[in-house]
C-alpha cells in the first residue's frame, strides 16, 4: 500500500508539474501581449513599406483562423507564415492551390510545394508562388487642357513572387527553416510632356529579393507549440529609375497553438487547435491574431477567428473537407465597407 501511494503521489506531483509549466507559458504570451498593445497605442505606423501583396493571405485555411498560423505545421501554407512548420510535413509529397477574391475586384493566387526525400531525412524543400491580377486600368498622362489630363493606353499592373524552402527537424521537437523568395512589380509607364514638347517615359517596375526564417518548439507537454518567425527581410528597394526607394513589409512574429481538449484533459476523441499570434509588423500597429479549429470528425474542420488591431476585418470564418489526400478550404472574412473577401484552397497529398 505504501509503495502504491508513492507511485500516486508522483503521479500527482508530475501533473502538477506539467500544469504549472503550461500556466507559465501562457503567462508568458499574456504579457508580451500587454507590453505590444501597450507599445502599439504609442507609436503609430501607416504606409511605410511597398510591395504589399506579399502581405495578403491567399491560403483559405489561414484566412479562416485569423492568419494565426505561425505554429501550424505539415502543410504549404507555412511557406507563406514559418517556413521551420514545413518540416513537420507527414507525406513524401503535397501541394496546394489557393485563389483570393479581395477587395476591389483584386484576385490574389498563390501555391505551395514541399517535397520530403527520404522519410525527411535529408529535411523538407519547397516552393512558392505568388501572382496578382489587378485587372486592367486606364493610363492618363498630365496634359495642358480643361480637364489637366489625357487619356493614355490601358495597361494590367502586375506583381509575382517566387521562392524556395528549406526546414529541418534538429530533433523531435525543434525545426528551423528559411525561405528566399524574388518578387517583383509592374505598375505600367508613367509618360510626361516636358517643356520642351517632347515626351519623357518612365516604366514602373521593380525587383527584390527577401528572406523568411522560422522556429518551430513543441514543448511536448499536450500539444503545446511555440513558434517564431521573421518574414521579407531585405535591402531597400529601388522604384522608377532609381529616384524611388521603400523598404517590403517586413514582420515578426510569436506563435502558440495547443488542442484546448487535450490541455483540459478532455477525452472527447475529438480536437479543437487554437492558434495565438503577436505580430510586429514594419508598415502598421501591431496585432493580435486568434484562430480555432474544431475537428468534430477527421474528415471536416471548423474554422474561425478574431484579428486584433486592424480597420476593417477582425471576424473571419471557415471550413474544411479532407478525404483521401484532397483537401477542400474555404474561408470568408466580412472586410466592413468593402466586399466580402472569399479565399479556396485545394492540397493534394501523395
Amino acid at each position: 500500500m505504501q509503495l502504491l501511494d508513492q507511485i500516486q503521489a508522483r503521479r500527482g506531483s508530475f501533473r502538477m508539474k506539467r500544469t504549472s509549466t503550461i500556466y507559465r507559458v501562457l503567462i508568458i504570451v499574456l504579457l508580451l501581449s500587454i507590453s505590444l498593445v501597450s507599445y502599439a497605442q504609442e507609436n503609430e505606423k501607416d504606409a511605410q513599406t511597398g510591395f504589399q501583396f506579399m502581405s495578403v493571405t491567399s491560403d483559405a485555411r489561414a484566412g479562416a483562423m485569423a492568419e494565426a498560423m505561425t505554429t501550424i505545421e505539415g502543410s504549404p501554407t507555412a511557406l507563406f507564415f514559418n517556413p521551420a512548420g514545413i518540416a513537420g510535413l507527414s507525406s513524401q509529397f503535397v501541394a496546394s492551390f489557393n485563389i483570393n477574391q479581395w477587395i476591389a475586384n483584386i484576385q490574389h493566387n498563390s501555391a505551395g510545394m514541399l517535397f520530403s526525400p527520404k522519410d525527411g531525412k535529408y529535411g523538407v524543400f519547397g516552393l512558392s508562388l505568388l501572382s496578382v491580377d489587378y485587372g486592367t486600368l486606364q493610363g492618363t498622362m498630365v496634359w495642358p487642357n480643361a480637364l489637366g489630363y489625357v487619356d493614355t493606353e490601358e495597361f494590367s499592373p502586375s506583381a509575382f513572387s517566387l521562392g524556395f524552402a528549406y526546414a529541418k527537424s534538429l530533433s523531435d521537437k525543434f525545426s528551423i527553416g528559411f525561405h528566399l523568395k524574388n518578387a517583383s512589380s509592374y505598375l505600367g509607364q508613367s509618360t510626361i510632356l516636358k517643356e520642351d514638347s517632347t515626351f519623357a517615359t518612365t516604366k514602373n517596375v521593380a525587383n527584390a529579393l527577401a528572406f523568411d526564417f522560422g522556429t518551430l518548439f513543441k514543448t511536448g507537454i499536450r500539444d503545446v507549440s511555440v513558434g517564431m518567425s521573421i518574414k521579407n527581410f531585405s535591402k531597400e528597394v529601388t522604384f522608377a529609375n532609381g529616384e524611388e526607394n521603400f523598404q517590403l513589409p517586413l514582420t515578426f512574429t510569436l506563435g502558440l497553438s495547443f488542442d484546448l481538449f487535450r490541455l483540459l484533459e478532455m477525452e472527447t476523441g475529438q480536437s479543437l487547435l487554437l492558434a495565438l499570434d503577436a505580430t510586429h509588423p514594419r508598415s502598421h500597429p501591431e496585432q493580435y491574431k486568434f484562430g480555432l479549429e474544431y475537428h468534430p470528425l477527421q474528415m471536416l474542420a471548423l474554422r474561425s477567428g478574431y484579428l486584433m488591431n486592424n480597420d476593417e476585418d477582425d471576424l473571419t470564418f471557415g471550413l474544411g473537407l479532407n478525404y483521401a489526400g484532397v483537401a477542400f478550404d474555404y474561408a470568408l472574412t466580412p472586410f466592413g465597407r468593402f466586399d466580402n473577401v472569399q479565399r479556396f484552397s485545394l492540397r493534394i497529398s501523395l
